[in-house]
This record gives C-alpha cells, structure tokens and sequence, in this order.
C-alpha cells in the first residue's frame, strides 16, 4: 500500500511538473532560487550566471527593447540588431515613397554609407537588474500619503531610483537611465539601470510579401510562413557612448553577441526566449475575466472592424494611401485578433470558473489562516468592477470609435497661449506661437495622413458611436449635429472638412496668413476634438475614483495568494521589464481530431500562393529559389526549406522580435507571434494550446544570403 501511495505520489508531482514547466514569465536574478533546476532537467546546459551576470557578461547583454514596445537581439561585434519585420514596419514605411516603396521591395545596404538613420528610434540595454523591496517599503512607510497610491507611481518611484543611484552618476554615464518597477501588485520591487541608444539605422528589410506573408489573414495564426524579421545597427560616438546622429558615429562594439545555430531544434527540444512582454493579468479576479471578455474585448471587436473595413477599401484603392495607412492598419488589426481570440479562450476554457475556484481556495485558506484581509480584498474587487461597469463601457466606446478611431480628434486644442499672442500687440511673441501650431498641426499634413481616407473613417465610426451611446453620455458637441445638420453625420463630416483650419492645407495655409482668434474659436474640428477630449477628461476622472481602492485591494488580494501558495514559484505579471520564458519545441491540437505540427517549410509558401491576393504573393525570387531547392546550407535533413516553427514558451505583445535560444544559448529562432488559440494565455497559461510562433533562423539566413545576397551581414555573424 506505501509503495502503491508513492506512486500515485511521484505521478502526481510528474503531472504537475508537466502542467507547469512551461508557464511563466520570470526575473533573470530569481532563476536560480525559482526555475532553473526545471529548465535544466528538460534540456538546459547553461547555468543562471550565464544568463544573468549583475557583474559581467551574459546573455542579457545580448538582448535590447527595439523602440518603445519590441524585443531585439544583437548578433555582431558591430552591432547588428534582429527583430521583427513588424517592428521595424513604421521604420521602414517612414522611409518608403512611390519611388523607393521599401514596404514592397524590400531594403538591403550593401555597405554601412548606405544604412538609413531613424530619427526617433531607440535600442535599449538593461545594465542592472537590483531587488530594492526593503529600500522603497522605507520610503513607502514614511510617506504622508499612505492611503494614496505611491507604491504604484512611476513618477514617485522613478524619483526614488535617482535618488539611489545618485545625480553624479547619471551624468557622469551618459545615456544611462534609472527606473523601479512594483511586482506582484506592489508587493516586490526592482530596480533597471538602463542605457539608451538613439542612432539606429535601417540595414535590411525583406519585402512585406517575405516580412508580412499572410498579413492579416494568417495573424495570430498557425500554420504560419511568414519572414518576419528586420536588420537594424547600433551606433555611437568614438567612446562607444550613446550618441545622437552623426556621421561620425561608429558601429557599436557590444558587450555580447548570440551565436548562431544553422543546426535547428527538433520535437520537444529545449527551448527558451529572453524579452520585454508587455502585459498579462495572470492575477484577474473571475470578475475582471467576465469584464475583459464582455466590455473591453467586445467594443474593441466591434469597433475595430468597422474600421478596418473602411480603411482597407481606401489602401486598396490607392497604392499611396496603401503606404500612407499600412502601419496603422496593422496595428487595428493585431489588437483587434487578440480581443477575438481571447474571448474565445475565456469561453472555451472557463476562464471565470478557473479564477472563482483559486478565488474559493484562497477564502477557505484565509478562514484557517485567520486572514480576514483577502476575502475582504476580493469582496472589494468585486464591488469595484460592478460599480464601473458602465463608465468603464462608455470608456472603450469613446476611445476606440472616437479617439482612436478618428484621427482629427486630436486635433491641439490648448491655444490659450496662441490666443494671448494673437489677442496682444507683440509680434514676436505672435510668431513664436504660430511656429508651435504649425509644428502641432504637422500631424495632419504629412505622408501618413489622408484627409479623404480619415473623412470616410469618421463617417462610420460617428454613426455607430451615435447607435450605441445614448445622448445623455456622449460628447457635449453632439448636440451641436442635431441642431444644426440635424443629425446628419454625412453632411456634418463633410463640413467639418469644407470648413476647418485642419480641413485642407488650403485652409491652414490662408489661416497662418491672416490668423485670429475668431477662426480658432468657432473652428467646427477643434471644438469637435476639444468637446471628444472634455468628455475624455470627465470620464477618466470619474474612473480615477475607484484606482486606489483598486490597488489596494488588489495588493492584498496577490499577497495573499503568495501566502497561500508559499515556496510555490509564483512569476509576476508582465510589465514590459526583462524576462525569461522556456519550454519545448512542439505541435498543438487545436480542435477535435486535429493536429498542427511544430514545423512549417517553403513549400507551405508556394502552397498559400495567391498572386491576386495582397496577402499571399510571393516574390519571382523566391519562386526561382524554390524550384532550383536553392536553400544553401540552411535546409532541413530532408532538403525542405524551414521557415517557422512553434514552442510551448510563455510570451505576450512586447515579446515581438524575442530571442530564441536552444539548450546552449544559441540563437534558433525570433518570436513574432502566438497562436489564436493560446491568446488566453495573458489571463491564464494554456499548456495543451498556448504557442509562440517562431521565424527559424535559418529562413532568415537564407533570406539574407540568397534572396538578398547580403552575404556582408553573415559574415559579420558567429555561426554554429
């Protein structure tokens, strides 16, 4: 019988290794206390230190933040940065014209005199990584305002990380920023000592019929055979410091670099990505799950199809509207997947119930614990959401119909200054603050603006706003539309346009001649804007009532469950800071009787070929390559061509561009994507379903090499 118990014992703790090997996304300086004994018995050679190192080289130091919401990885001495091609795409589109359509063709600098400067994007390093708990809950417990919500604040805690490091410091190293970040609702903190980046330049792009294979359609999709991945370089002064551009400036010489494996990872291969994820709510009340599946994700879906639907028949139209809106469309379009896909996780997995019994488990814990905190905290969330409900709808209405959704709604309307200038006699101080309207105005009358796609957008967007909002809780200038073009939006849009300052260049052009203070306040687009943005205000005001009893109790509630839990490895959710996620290389069912594979190849490519479809062309190059099995060294035992494959890892938005390494630390692949059933990962962890979706590194060499014939940046490489 003791024999019999130990086994179903031992099965049980194999069982559970197994549901939670893969979950999570963990701090690089707790991998050894929490993963790293799991990591290794699947498959890692390496120790902690050679991942994370707080006083030398690891491979940390090879992975960067691309601009402010991607993951990149530096692969050269000389700083050659991968990433995604969808996070380098407004890069590269800003960079595109009629004449050089880089989104079509594709972008290759055949020498470093030909690499693009970017204005405006950044690489970030993370230097240091400190738990300063004990240093901010000093501070916290010395705080006047006790009650408030400081213990969440950037502000406040950014403060305090200046504070410890010193002023000296920072100026001394230059480009080097400090933040401290709260975990775990505020009941953990560390500290990031950053250093920052400002001259990137574009080295190679494939073209989107590479980069965005599938585009919309296969998005959040699997099988995928997509290339998804850009060619950037970091420069800097002689020193190596961060600099901004100079033609003086020299490719960075990093600290480290990956290596790279042309050898591949085969089924249930160890696997792990490093990244910066952006957000998940592992910590959701079953409350918050019901109000994420039937108030935020429903507007999102609704509202962005719509949309959508208006936006794409403009691009299709007209290929220089097509450039003009390829990045926004894609951006619509990404989030608005993720909404569906969650709430069909939610729904199939009974996400609410999954939480009610973690809920029901920590109240019969609390009662034999005598912690009457947590039911307390969770009676308090409860109320919380309810009570927001309907402000929190009106919420995602206004911003994804209105401010999101219409582009002239943020039109400035703070012209107090340019108004007393105007209204007095200085003429320099007149000029002055035209030059700031005219700068603020820019926005509207540049290349990735069209006047004619927005007026059609705006159309849809206020009629559907109108059919769902009721007139006692929209914007105060709706009033104004009934009255005077009684209720007709066509016929008010279109005035709107005829009539403003932002209409047309035309029209700014003849204000900046004779400006008053007349055409700005009777303006029908700013005051529009400016009544969207007072609306915008009271609404977020009224919300704010509820923040810090929000936090409060959410901060008890996640205390508690790691009570509960005790030396139970508990990750934190995602706050866009560095972490570790790891698991297998592996296929998923994602339905009844059927079976995706972990691999796909190039011959998936010829097989999706639509050349009358945007999405699923397929360059002659490529086709050349594909029936002269062209592949180089970078094929498959069976001669096919890689191009991605899938992992049990544990990622999110921000892990767009992520490294992924085998069992030594060597670059295999770089994440792009998850699968549409694993969306619900962001709530809770999905084993048998969650992937991430993986470009293969050898499809992006093979990209580079023959495709491109960029044999300059191979060379460049360490290759296993």
């Amino acid at each position: 019988m003791k024999i019999r118990l130990f086994l179903i014992s031992l099965i049980v703790n194999i069982l559970s290794f197994q549901l939670w090997a893969d979950e999570g996304m963990w701090l690089l300086p707790l991998l050894k206390q929490q993963r790293l004994a799991e990591m290794q018995a699947i498959g890692l050679k390496l120790q902690d230190y050679d991942i994370y190192h707080p006083d030398s080289s690891s491979l940390k130091d090879a992975v960067v933040v691309f601009g402010s919401g991607c993951t990149g990885e530096v692969v050269s001495s000389n700083g050659l940065v991968l990433t995604n091609h969808h996070c380098g795409y407004s890069w590269i589109q800003q960079q595109s014209s009629l004449a050089h359509d880089y989104l079509t063709d594709g972008f290759w600098a055949m020498t470093k005199e030909q690499e693009l400067p970017n204005p405006g994007l950044t690489v970030t390093f993370i230097e240091k990584i400190e738990d300063v708990s004990d240093y901010v809950l000093s501070h916290l417990k010395q705080d006047p305002d006790s009650t408030g919500m400081n213990f969440l604040s950037p502000k406040y805690l950014n403060n305090l990380a200046k504070e410890k490091i010193g002023q000296a410091f920072l100026q001394e190293h230059i480009g080097v920023e400090v933040e401290i970040k709260p975990f775990y609702g505020g009941n953990q903190y560390f500290m990031f000592t950053k250093k920052i980046y400002s001259d990137v330049r574009l080295v190679g792009a494939p073209p989107s019929s590479i980069g965005k294979f599938g585009a919309d359609t296969d998005n959040w999709m699997w099988p995928r055979h997509t290339g998804d991945f850009s060619v950037f370089r970091i420069y800097a002064d002689a020193n190596g410091d961060p600099a901004p551009y100079a033609t003086t400036n020299v490719p960075l010489h990093p600290k480290r670099w990956f290596k790279i494996s042309a050898q591949g990872i085969e089924d249930n291969d160890f696997a792990m990505m490093i990244g910066f994820p952006g957000r998940t709510y592992k910590y959701y009340t079953s409350w918050e799950v019901a109000e994420r599946r039937d108030v935020d994700n429903t507007v999102r879906i609704n509202i962005r199809n719509l949309r959508q639907e208006a936006m794409l028949e403009e691009m299709l139209k007209d290929p220089a509207i097509r450039i003009q809106y390829a990045s926004k469309y894609a951006g619509s379009t990404n989030a608005y997947k993720n909404a569906i896909g969650m709430n069909w996780a939610i729904n199939k997995h009974d996400l609410e119930q999954v939480k009610r019994e973690e809920q029901e488990k920590l109240i019969l814990w609390s009662k034999q614990s005598d912690k009457p905190e947590y039911p307390k905290a969770l009676q308090a969330l409860e109320w919380i959401v309810s009570a927001r409900k309907d402000l929190r709808f009106r919420s995602w209405m206004l911003d994804e119909a209105l401010s999101r959704g219409i582009e002239f709604t943020s039109a400035p309307v703070n012209l107090n200054a340019l108004i007393d200038a105007l209204n007095g006699t200085d003429k320099a101080k007149q000029e002055e603050q035209i030059r700031f309207f005219t700068t603020a105005a820019n926005r509207f009358f540049n290349k990735n603006y069209s006047p004619e796609t927005d007026m059609k957008i705006a159309k849809v967007m206020l009629k559907e706003y109108r059919s769902i909002i009721p007139a006692s809780s929209q914007p105060t200038y709706f009033a104004r539309i009934d009255k005077q073009y009684k209720g007709d939006i066509d016929r008010f849009v279109e005035a709107i346009f005829k009539q403003s300052i932002f209409g047309s260049e035309t029209n700014f052009n003849a204000f900046i001649k004779h400006p008053t203070v007349k055409a700005l306040e009777k303006d029908p687009m700013l005051l529009f804007a400016k009544s969207v943005q007072d609306e915008r205000a009271a609404i977020t005001a009224a919300l704010s009532e509820f923040d810090t009893d929000y936090a409060s109790a959410h901060h008890d509630y996640v205390k508690g469950l790691l009570e509960m839990y005790g030396d139970r490895a508990n990750f934190p959710d995602a706050n866009s800071t560095l972490r570790l996620t790891y698991g297998q290389k592996k296929g998923y069912s994602p339905r009844d009787a059927d079976y995706y594979l972990s691999q796909t190849t190039l011959e998936g490519v010829m097989e999706k070929e639509d050349p009358d479809n945007w999405e699923f062309v397929v360059p002659q190059h490529l086709k050349d390559l594909y029936a002269a099995k062209d592949f180089g060294a970078y094929c498959l035992k069976d001669g096919r061509m890689p191009v991605a494959f899938t992992a049990t890892t544990h990622s999110t938005g921000g892990n767009s561009g992520s490294p992924v390494l085998n069992n030594k630390g060597e670059l295999v692949g770089i994440n792009f994507d998850r699968n549409w059933e694993g969306v619900g990962g962001d709530l809770q962890y999905l084993p048998d379903y969650q992937r991430s979706i993986i470009v293969d590194i050898r499809y992006v060499l093979f990209i580079i090499d023959k495709y491109a014939g960029a044999v300059h940046l191979l060379n460049e490489m360490d290759m296993e």
